[in-house]
C-alpha cells in the first residue's frame, strides 16, 4: 500500500523524461515530482525533497518502510510498541502513546492523508514516484506534517499495453511475488491492476513450540481506473488493498537486568521468617535495573515480584518468590519463549478517486477523496520467556486469604495441581501473561483546490480539506494470577468463582478472545472521534525572471473526542466501565491553530553552474494535542492533566540546488534551525500513558549529491547533520526515580507501581511489616500502604533536600513522592542521531544486447538515545548497513535476472526501545534491524 525509497541525489537517473542529451549520455535525467502540489522538475522546486522510483527502490533494495532511514538525510525509522511506528525527520517524530495523539510525518497516499496505514509492514510495488519532504510542510499539506511528509505517488493507468512479473526466492525461504498490466480501454478509459506476494520463514525460532518466530504472510493488491473524456477533464479511481495472517513479532527481545532488591534497608534487615522476607524484599524491587543494553547481563529475566502480576501471586498465595528465579534468556535475539506462536492479522482498504476540471486554460479545479478501513489484531505472549518456578499446588502460607477457615482445601480445590483456569491465557501451572492490540478505523477525507497557471506574475493554488477519522480497539494485558485472585475472591462472596454480573461479583470473561465483558484483565478502550478542517493556500509573485516570493497560509480546527471509560481490572461488576466521578462521558479538545510559510526562491546565473537555485522560507508547523488515557484506580501517585498541548515549530530554512559540470552533476545542500515547541513525549505510569510538553531546538546540515563523471558510473552521497536540544525542562524518570541518592528508597505501591520515601521512613515501615512495633502483627502486605497519601499534609516539601517533592503523607505517617526530577536542559531529542551518512555506487557494462550493472549502498547512522532523560540506560550505538545487488538485463527481450545481499554484514542494530511501566517491571521491548538476506530475482517486462 504505502511505499518510500532512497534519495533523489541517488536516484534520480532512474527516471524520466531526460534532462538532457546533448552533452553526452552520462548526463543527468530529470525528475518531476508534485511536492508542491503541481508539476515540476526536482531541482526547480524550493524545498528539501528527495524522490526516486520503482526501479531506483529495486536497484538500492529498498523494500519497505524500515529501509526508509538507508538514503533519506537526517531521517529514523523504527517499530513501536502497539504495532505503530516512528518515523522521525530531522528529530521531529512521535514518541507518545494516545489514542487521539497525532503523528509527526504526514503519510500521504496520492496527496491523501493516511492516518493508520500498514508503512512498515507492506513491501513496495508499481509506484510512479515516491516523496519524501523535509521539514514543516503546513500550507499545502496541513496538519501532522510538522516532521515532512511521505507522499507515494502510485502508477498510474496509461494509453500503452504494458505489464511485468517479478519472482524473487531468497534465504530463509523468502518468497516475493509481484507484477502489474496496464489496459487501454478505448480512447477514454484505461485499467492497471498491480499486485505483490510476500511469504517466508521466520527469522527466529519459538522454543518453546518449536515452530518459527516472526515469520510473513502478506499481499497487496491494487487497481486504478483512468478516465478521460476530454482534454479539459480527467479523473481517476484506485482501489488498494492489503492483508497479512502470519506470525509477525510486534516487538522484538525483553532485555532486562534483573531488581533482586536491596539486601537490607537503610541497614535494617528483612525478616527473620523467610516467607515474609521474600515478599518484602521482592516490594522493594522495581524489576529490571536501569543498566546500559549493552551490559553482560541485559538479557535477564524481570523479578516477577515487581509486577502487578507478581503481586498477585503472591496476594493468592500462587507464587513464593520470583517466577522467574536465575532464568536467563537465550543469546540469540531472533528466538523467543512463549507460550504460544505470536498472532498478526492485518487489513486495510482505501478506495480514492480524484477529478481535475480545467474551468479555463489557465485554472485547473482539483477535487480528491479518499476513504480507508483498517483493521488489526495482534496476540503475543507478554514476556516472551517461560517461567522457572510453578506455582504452589499448596498455597504459600503467607497471603491476603490466610484468614479463611479451610484455605488450603478451597486453594486445592479451585486449582488441583497448582492450575489456574483462566479463560484468555489456558490452563496453567505457572505465570502466563499475554496481550492483544487491536485496531478498527475509518478515514474520509476531501479537498478542492482551485490552481492557476497564468502567464503574468501572479498565481496561486487555494483550497479547503475536510478530514474525519473514527477509530476504535483495546489493548488488552490477560495476567493468569489476577484471574486466579479474582476466582478466590468470587467463590467467597459469591461462591461462584467464574461469575459474571453485577456486584460482588469481579466478572470472570469466559471467552478465550476478551470481549470487554471481564474485569479480570486490563483492558484500555476509548474510540476515538477526530474531525478536521481547513482552508489554505499559496500565492506565488515572480517579481522577476529569476526571483519569486512565496506566501503560504493555512488555517486548521481540530475537534478531538474520546469515549470516558476508566478502566475496572479488579473492580466489581461486568463490561466497559464509565468515567470517574465528577468526569464527562466524552472527554473533548479543539485546537484552533494557523500556520503557513513565507519565503523566496532565486535563480541566479552563476560561471560555474549550469543551473542553479537558491531558496530561504520560515514556515510553522503545528501538531494538535490530545487527551490522555484514563487512570488505573488506586493510582496513588499525583494527580496528571487530562489532555496534552499541541506541538509547534517555527521553522527557518536556506538552501541551493545545484547542475554542475554540464549536467553530470547535481549538488544539494540545505541548513536549518528550528524552534520547537511543546514536544510531546510520553511515559506510563501504573498501566496508563501519561504525556507531557517539552522545548527543544533543532538545527542542521544536509547535503545531497549524485556525479556521473563518464557513461555507466554512478556515485551518490546524502549526508545528514542533526544537532537537537532540550531546553529549559524537567521530568521524573520511571526507570530510576531516586537517581542512586541512598537517602531515598523505592518501594511498590497497591496498585504495583513505585514510589519514592526517605530511606529512614522506608526502614520504619519495613519493621512494621515484620512485627518488630509492639501491638502490629508482622505483614508483608502493610508495606503496600507506603506509597498511598492518606492526607495531603507536607504537599510539595522537598524530601530531605533530594529534589522528590512529597505528594502527601501516608499512614505510617511518612512524606512519599513520585521521585527526584531529572534536569533535561540540554539533553538531545530521542532518536536523533547527529549524523546520518548514505553512500552508493554503482557502474554498468553493456555486453551487446545485455548490460549488466552493480551497485553497493553503505549506509551509517551514530548514536542516539531512546528516552529524553539520555541515561546510559536510553543510549542505543551507531550502526551501519551494507546493501549489494547485481542485474543483467536485456531491454529488448525485456528481460532482467538479478541477485541481492541486503545487510551484508549481518549487523544486529537496535533501533529503539519501549520502556514498560512499574507495574510491569520497567523492562524494555528492543526493535531491530532485519538479518542479513540474500537471494535472486527474475523479472520479465512486456
Amino acid at each position: 500500500m504505502l511505499a518510500v525509497g532512497v534519495s533523489a541525489a541517488a536516484l534520480t537517473a532512474f527516471a524520466g523524461p531526460a534532462w538532457s542529451q546533448t552533452a553526452g549520455s552520462n548526463v543527468i535525467e530529470e525528475l518531476v515530482v508534485t511536492a508542491q502540489k503541481k508539476e515540476e522538475a526536482l531541482q526547480d522546486v524550493p524545498i528539501a525533497v528527495s524522490a526516486f522510483d520503482q526501479n531506483a527502490l529495486e536497484k538500492s533494495k529498498i523494500d519497505g518502510g524500515p529501509n526508509l532511514v538507508l538514503a533519506v538525510p537526517n531521517v529514523n525509522f523504527s517499530k513501536g510498541n502497539f504495532t505503530g511506528y516512528n518515523f522521525q525527520i530531522r528529530g521531529i517524530g512521535s514518541k507518545l502513546v494516545a489514542g487521539s495523539g497525532d503523528a509527526g510525518t504526514g503519510i500521504h497516499l496520492n496527496n491523501a492523508p493516511l492516518i493508520a496505514n500498514n508503512l512498515f509492514e507492506t513491501e513496495f510495488y508499481d509506484v510512479e514516484r515516491v516523496e519524501v519532504l523535509r521539514g514543516p510542510q503546513g500550507t499545502l499539506y496541513g496538519r501532522n506534517a510538522t516532521g515532512g511528509v511521505v507522499n507515494l505517488i502510485t502508477a498510474k493507468p496509461t494509453d500503452v499495453f504494458e505489464g511485468n512479473v517479478r519472482g524473487e526466492y531468497g534465504n530463509y525461504n523468502s518468497i516475493k511475488v509481484r507484477g502489474m498490466i496496464n489496459i487501454p480501454l478505448g480512447d477514454m478509459f484505461a485499467a492497471r491492476l498491480a499486485g505483490n506476494y510476500l511469504k517466508r520463514d521466520g527469522f527466529g525460532e519459538n522454543l518453546v513450540t518449536g515452530n518459527d518466530a516472526d515469520d510473513r504472510d502478506l499481499y497487496g493488491v491494487r487497481a486504478s481506473l483512468s478516465f478521460k473524456p476530454s482534454d479539459r477533464f480527467r479523473a481517476w479511481g484506485v482501489w488498494d488493498h492489503f492483508e497479512e495472517d502470519d506470525n509477525r513479532s510486534r516487538i522484538g527481545k525483553q532485555y532486562c537486568t534483573k531488581d533482586v532488591g536491596p539486601a537490607s534497608v537503610g541497614g535494617l534487615g528483612f525478616s527473620a521468617v523467610p516467607v515474609i522476607a521474600q515478599i518484602q524484599r521482592g516490594l522493594f524491587s522495581q524489576g529490571c535495573s536501569p543498566t546500559s543494553l549493552y551490559s553482560a547481563n541485559a538479557l535477564g529475566t524481570v523479578n516477577s515480584q515487581a509486577t502487578l502480576g507478581g503481586l498477585f501471586g503472591a496476594l493468592g498465595g500462587f507464587q513464593t518468590g520470583d517466577a522467574y528465579a536465575g532464568k536467563i534468556q537465550t543469546p540469540n535475539i531472533r528466538d523467543i519463549e512463549s507460550t504460544f506462536d505470536p498472532i498478526y492479522k492485518s487489513k486495510t482498504d482505501i478506495y480514492q478517486f480524484n477529478a481535475q476540471f480545467d474551468v479555463a486554460d489557465n485554472l485547473t479545479l482539483n477535487w480528491l477523496t479518499s476513504y480507508t478501513f483498517y483493521k488489526l489484531y495482534t496476540r503475543q505472549d507478554y514476556n516472551r520467556y517461560t517461567p522457572s518456578v510453578p506455582f504452589n499446588t499448596t498455597p504459600n502460607p503467607v497471603n491476603a486469604f490466610a484468614a479463611v477457615p479451610g484455605f488450603a482445601s478451597i486453594y486445592a480445590g479451585l486449582f488441583p495441581g497448582g492450575v489456574i483456569r483462566d479463560p484468555q491465557n489456558g490452563p496453567f501451572n505457572r505465570f502466563t501473561t499475554s496481550d492483544i492490540s487491536s485496531a478498527y478505523t475509518e478515514n474520509w477525507s476531501h479537498e478542492v483546490r482551485l490552481q492557476s497557471d497564468f502567464d503574468g506574475p501572479f498565481n496561486f493554488n487555494v483550497g479547503v480539506f475536510m478530514l474525519r477519522y473514527q477509530a476504535t480497539g483495546d489493548y488488552y494485558v490477560m495476567f493468569n494470577t489476577g484471574t486466579g485472585f479474582y476466582q478466590l475472591n468470587n467463590l467467597l462472596t459469591t461462591g461462584n468463582a467464574n461469575c459474571v454480573g453485577a456486584a460482588p461479583c469481579v466478572s470472570i470473561d469466559p471467552n478465550v478472545d476478551p470481549n470487554r465483558s471481564g474485569h479480570n484483565y486490563y483492558d484500555s478502550y476509548g474510540p476515538y472521534d477526530l474531525t478536521s478542517y481547513a482552508a489554505f493556500g499559496e500565492f506565488y509573485w515572480q517579481m522577476t525572471d529569476t526571483f519569486k516570493w512565496t506566501l503560504g497560509l493555512r488555517y486548521t480546527v481540530d475537534k478531538k473526542d474520546v469515549e470516558n471509560h476508566g478502566v475496572v481490572l479488579g473492580t466489581p461488576g461486568v463490561g466497559i466501565g464509565g468515567p470517574a466521578p465528577g468526569q464527562p462521558a466524552n472527554l473533548k479538545a479543539k485546537f484552533k491553530e494557523p500556520t503557513g510559510r513565507f519565503g523566496f526562491d532565486w535563480k541566479p546565473d552563476l560561471d560555474f553552474t549550469n543551473d542553479t537555485l537558491v531558496y530561504a522560507f520560515y514556515s510553522r508547523g503545528y501538531k494538535g494535542g490530545g487527551l490522555n488515557p484514563p487512570f488505573s484506580p488506586g493510582i496513588g501517585t499525583v494527580p496528571q492533566s487530562p489532555t496534552f498541548e499541541p506541538e509547534f515549530i517555527n521553522a527557518y530554512e536556506i538552501g541551493t540546488k545545484n547542475t554542475l559540470l554540464d549536467g553530470t552533476m547535481q549538488l544539494n545542500l540545505t541548513g536549518f534551525y528550528y524552534d520547537y515547541k511543546g514536544y510531546q513525549v510520553s511515559k506510563i505510569i501504573n498501566r496508563t500513558s501519561i504525556n507531557e510538553n517539552i522545548d527543544a531546538r533543532n538545527m542542521g546540515l544536509e547535503l545531497e549529491s549524485i556525479w556521473q563523471p563518464i557513461d555507466g558510473l554512478r556515485l551518490n552521497v546524502a549526508l545528514g547533520y542533526l544537532d537537537t536540544k532540550i531546553k529549559n525542562a524537567t521530568s521524573i524518570d520511571t526507570f530510576n526515580r531516586t537517581q542512586g541518592n541512598p537517602l531515598l528508597t523505592l518501594i511498590k505501591s497497591g496498585s504495583a507501581s513505585n514510589c519514592v520515601v526517605s530511606t529512614a521512613h522506608a526502614a520504619q515501615a519495613l519493621a512494621i511489616s515484620s512485627g518488630l512495633v509492639p501491638g502490629i502483627a508482622a505483614n508483608p502486605f502493610n508495606l503496600l500502604g507506603v506509597c498511598t497519601p492518606t492526607t495531603a499534609a507536607g504537599f510539595g516539601t522537598n524530601i530531605l533536600g533530594t529534589g522528590a517533592l512529597a505528594a502527601g503523607t501516608n499512614v505510617f505517617g511518612g512524606l512519599l513522592s513520585e521521585g527526584v526530577p531529572v534536569d533535561l536542559s540540554g539533553n538531545d531529542l530521542p532518536n536523533a542521531p547527529k549524523w546520518t551518512i548514505s553512500l552508493g555506487a554503482q557502474y554498468t557494462w553493456t555486453f551487446g544486447e545485455w548490460d549488466a550493472t552493480l551497485r553497493g549502498d553503505y549506509y551509517r547512522q551514530t548514536k542516539t538515545f531512546a528516552r529524553i532523560y539520555n541515561s546510559d540506560a536510553d543510549r542505543i550505538k551507531g550502526w551501519d548497513n551494507v546493501n549489494l545487488t547485481l542485474t543483467v538485463e536485456n531491454r529488448d527481450l525485456g528481460v532482467e535476472v538479478g541477485g541481492f545481499i541486503k545487510n551484508a554484514t549481518n549487523e544486529k542494530a537496535i533501533t529503539d526501545f519501549y520502556l514498560t511501566d512499574d507495574s510491569s517491571g520497567l523492562f524494555r521491548n528492543v526493535f531491530y534491524t532485519e538479518p542479513r538476506t540474500y537471494g535472486v530475482s527474475v523479472t520479465k517486462r512486456w
